[in-house]
């Protein structure tokens, strides 16, 4: 596979992700909302800790070994997804039955796209969680085209990845399921090809941001081009190195970067503030992030104590991450789906 000429790429602060499903919603009504796609939630954000979705995906396998060599994980089967939810709405609505029913699934699910919401871990006092949005990372080394025998799956000169639907509908193997180690490629049994997270491609081609960055309310997702020096991206990625991949074992070279969650600090038994524990803790971010989180966090915290000393120094990292004008979320992507130049402030 040949290298791209640019990549483009996203970073996810889960400082300011406040899990509102939005970026889900937006994706949902745009992209898969057609028949056979009702499992598939090429945007979701997950409670962590968590089982994810599909059911614990990054246990499934998959992604490249140390010799460089595509491994085929588990195939997630209707069990792991939960499948689509069939909801009462007929019955609740015009069933004129008052308060005698209320909404719910027809049949009970098994699981679903955000299964472990807000549930997390630790103890009281010091419970804690985060949100982690996932879609496909568009990755350098996407194990889903080596796993592929029919080279139906490319990356575009912008780096996205695209799967040929009709070269796609020939195979029966779902390879490339089992080859991505996120599980972000679904099967689609209505048209019989695999499909994912396309980047929003189509959008991307005439200069607008994919639908999950423009509709983040916390402006938590940012998307550019890699080698824009100028943009919030490269700071965060390139200059700082505070954006890190998800789970980096895997071998494929995401290019969706997280900036991970400092969460608040800890209390002792007798109630006073344990400033030298983190809430969410460094083993389990390392186990997610792999051990660049150790320097990204405390990058995050020296340039963070920048700001609240008087007199505050300057610093372009918490710049970045404020975002103070939308259009710095959006790199090179700042036309708005109405053609026009981005002028949200």
């Amino acid at each position: 596979m040949t290298d791209p000429k640019r990549q483009l790429a996203m970073v996810i602060d889960l400082n300011k992700c406040m899990g509102c499903q939005t970026c889900t919603v937006a994706c949902k009504v745009q992209n898969t909302n057609n028949k056979g796609m009702d499992h598939q939630w090429w945007m979701k954000v997950n409670t962590m800790p968590g089982g994810g979705y599909p059911k614990d995906w990054d246990q499934m396998g998959g992604g490249y070994d140390a010799d460089g060599n595509v491994v085929l994980g588990k195939l997630p089967d209707a069990e792991d997804y939960g499948g689509g939810m069939d909801f009462n709405y007929e019955e609740v609505i015009y069933g004129q039955k008052g308060q005698e029913v209320h909404l719910a699934p027809r049949e009970k699910p098994t699981w679903g796209p955000n299964w472990n919401e807000d549930v997390g871990s630790g103890e009281w006092p010091n419970a804690y969680f985060f949100y982690l949005p996932r879609l496909c990372n568009m990755c350098k080394k996407p194990s889903c085209a080596g796993a592929c025998p029919h080279n139906a799956i490319s990356k575009r000169d912008d780096g996205l990845i695209d799967i040929n639907q009709r070269i796609c509908e020939t195979c029966t193997t779902q390879d490339c399921m089992k080859g991505c180690p996120y599980k972000e490629v679904f099967y689609n049994p209505m048209t019989k090809a695999a499909q994912k997270c396309d980047g929003c491609a189509s959008r991307v081609d005439d200069g607008i941001a994919p639908a999950c960055v423009r509709s983040c309310p916390g402006r938590a997702m940012w998307v550019d081009y890699l080698d824009n020096e100028d943009g919030a991206v490269h700071k965060v990625v390139n200059e700082y190195e505070v954006g890190l991949q998800l789970h980096p074992e895997f071998g494929t070279e995401p290019n969706v970067y997280y900036v991970p969650p400092i969460g608040p600090l800890t209390y002792n038994d007798d109630g006073t503030v344990n400033e030298e524990n983190p809430r969410v803790p460094m083993e389990y971010l390392e186990s997610m992030f792999g051990p660049k989180v150790h320097e990204s966090m405390a990058t995050l915290r020296a340039e963070m104590a920048k700001r609240r000393q008087v007199p505050k120094e300057e610093s372009g990292l918490t710049d970045a991450l404020v975002a103070k004008r939308y259009p710095e979320l959006l790199g090179e992507l700042s036309k708005s789906p109405g053609g026009d130049e981005e002028v949200i402030s």
